[in-house]
């Protein structure tokens, strides 16, 4: 009896992690091992880099709403107690676009807290 060996699934397979891996430098994007190789690394960075990209745009708010009180005579933390005491429900990406590209209604914002 031949033997059996689903040609068409293993060929889609390999056609799959190629073109994955076209734009890659040398072997990585024609030798099969080598691309699946370099794409299961690549995959396994874009996966951890997408929640580390999370805690970057937070530590970038934090640091453009602290440049933005510091100047009004309040420092990060106070500004942010000073919010929640007064329930001010602003998140931190909208207050850090507005300190950056709204100065006067950021200050206005900071003058209630105070």
């Amino acid at each position: 009896m031949p033997r059996s060996v689903n040609a068409v699934a293993s060929r889609a397979r390999r056609k799959k992690i190629l073109k994955a891996a076209r734009g890659y430098f040398s072997g990585r994007s024609k030798v099969y091992t080598v691309a699946k190789n370099a794409l299961e690394r690549a995959m396994k960075y874009a996966y951890k880099h997408r929640r580390e990209k999370k805690r970057a745009f937070r530590a970038l708010w934090i640091a453009r709403i602290n440049a933005g009180v510091r100047p009004l005579g309040l420092n990060y933390s106070r500004f942010i107690d000073g919010l929640n005491k007064n329930n001010i429900s602003l998140n931190r990406k909208t207050l850090a676009d507005l300190a950056l590209n709204n100065p006067s209604i950021f200050e206005a914002i900071v003058n209630r807290v105070k």
